[in-house]
């Protein structure tokens, strides 16, 4: 009997044994599982906590450099362009997006990978000679953009009962002291703040009531042959695309990656930086025409003055609230583009001469930069408060001469980038030597063809 309790009792343990193992061996298993469903889980989100902090440590350049492209000409010229030929523009967005999308990324890529800014490097492979000829004509160019932010200002203003002799004075005075007394992240925080105010313009162009459908078969589709062969139509094509990728724009997003330091290991999010500006810029660009298109467009309206007196037309089309907002798009336009304007004029000047330059130094530090910085702001407000100057023919003159002057741009740009000895491994691909090279020669087809039909 006693042994056969015994064999009982080893029997129990031998069972309780196997099944405590069973029982480990399982639990282990899946909490295992668990371990290392929660380990991807948690390699998962880290791999994406450290992107989104990468990507906010190189955010600011590319969208700055994009939303100043809707300054004060930029607005005056889809204004006219939605009150001149309705929808008949909205096509060029989609190409013109593709293209700014990969000019712009050229420039974040060529100031990531060489540390240079463009004029540097156009003065450093080129000779000095071209490089001073390019730095003439985007100072001419420049500041004809200059006036157009400052007359921007005052007339924006104006809507709310303020004088151009108070709110030009003021706002020249604000943007000189913002650069000249900011270091680059309090005035990079202030831009990224400004390009935030956009989102003025695509409720003022929710508030005009477009039809939807219409204004989205009119983005994909080109009008009828005959528009094309209209001289008004060309000239305004030919400003659309040099207010959307405007030559200063490389020069300036360029000399902003190098300044805020963005290297190799950075160009990806730096990448991402650029896409997303270069399609906010073109969305925004697109409700501000179709705004335009079934308000001013659709009434008569065919005939605008400046980016005010669309804000004036819309009142009693789309109501008050569309008027406020596109008049308080306009000033934040202006304002903010007065700023960006003179200081890539600054850096383009400076680098190309060899001078020191950048927001992150001291007056004494770069005196060349912030002293033409600080003349191009007096000059601009001053000429701006000339009685009757004829501000409107400056603004959408300079959008034009932006387009003609675009395509030499490119060309050293295109001709920099493919250097491999210059960008190692980070030379243009194919698809974005045929996207640039076919920009540049459109560019340039529609400037004889608009200079054509004029005669």
């Amino acid at each position: 009997m006693h042994d056969y309790d015994d064999e009982i009792r080893v029997n129990h343990l031998f069972w309780r044994t196997i099944l405590l193992r069973a029982w480990r061996r399982a639990t282990e298993s899946l909490t295992g599982a668990a371990g290392a469903h929660s380990g991807t889980r948690m390699r998962f989100w880290r791999r994406w906590r450290i992107r989104l902090l990468l990507f906010l440590a190189v955010v600011g350049p590319g969208i700055i450099t994009a939303n100043v492209d809707n300054d004060a000409g930029g607005i005056t010229t889809y204004s006219q362009a939605g009150a001149q030929f309705g929808s008949g523009l909205l096509w060029t967005l989609i190409p013109i997006t593709i293209a700014l999308v990969v000019v712009q990324e050229m420039s974040a890529r060529m100031g990531a990978v060489t540390g240079k800014g463009l004029s540097d490097l156009i003065r450093e492979e080129f000779g000095f000679r071209i490089t001073f000829f390019m730095m003439l004509a985007i100072l001419v160019t420049n500041f004809g953009n200059v006036l157009a932010e400052f007359s921007g200002v005052a007339l924006s203003l104006e809507l709310f009962g303020v004088s151009k002799y108070i709110s030009v004075p003021l706002a020249a005075l604000g943007v000189w002291l913002l650069i000249v007394k900011g270091n680059y992240k309090s005035v990079e925080k202030v831009f990224l703040a400004a390009s935030a105010f956009y989102i003025c313009y695509i409720i003022a162009g929710v508030l005009a009531g477009p039809a939807w459908k219409d204004a989205m078969l009119a983005t994909v589709k080109p009008p009828s042959r005959e528009f094309f062969g209209q001289q008004a139509y060309l000239y305004m094509a030919l400003g659309v695309v040099g207010t959307t990728i405007a030559p200063w724009m490389q020069f300036y997003l360029q000399s902003s990656v190098v300044e805020k330091g963005v290297s190799q290991d950075q160009y990806g999010a730096s990448r991402v930086d650029v896409v997303v500006g270069c399609f906010f810029t073109d969305l925004v660009a697109w409700f501000i025409i179709v705004a335009c298109a079934v308000t001013l467009f659709a009434h008569g309206h065919t005939q605008i003055r400046d980016g005010a007196d669309a804000a004036q037309a819309l009142r009693p089309l789309a109501g008050d609230y569309a008027y406020i907002l596109f008049a308080l798009g306009l000033l934040n336009a202006s304002v903010f583009a007065a700023s960006i304007l003179p200081l890539s004029t600054a850096y383009t000047v400076c680098e190309g001469l060899g001078f020191e330059s950048g927001v992150g130094k001291r007056f004494r530090e770069a005196p060349l930069f912030y002293w033409l910085y600080t003349v191009l702001i007096v000059a601009g407000a001053g000429v701006t408060l000339i009685p009757n100057f004829p501000l409107i023919r400056i603004t959408i003159l300079s959008q034009v001469i932006n387009g003609a002057v675009l395509p030499l741009v490119l060309v050293f740009m295109l001709l920099l980038i493919n250097k491999r000895e210059l960008m190692g491994k980070y030379v243009n691909s194919r698809l974005f030597n045929c996207i640039a090279w076919v920009t540049t020669v459109l560019v340039v087809v529609m400037t004889i063809a608009s200079i054509w039909a004029g005669w």
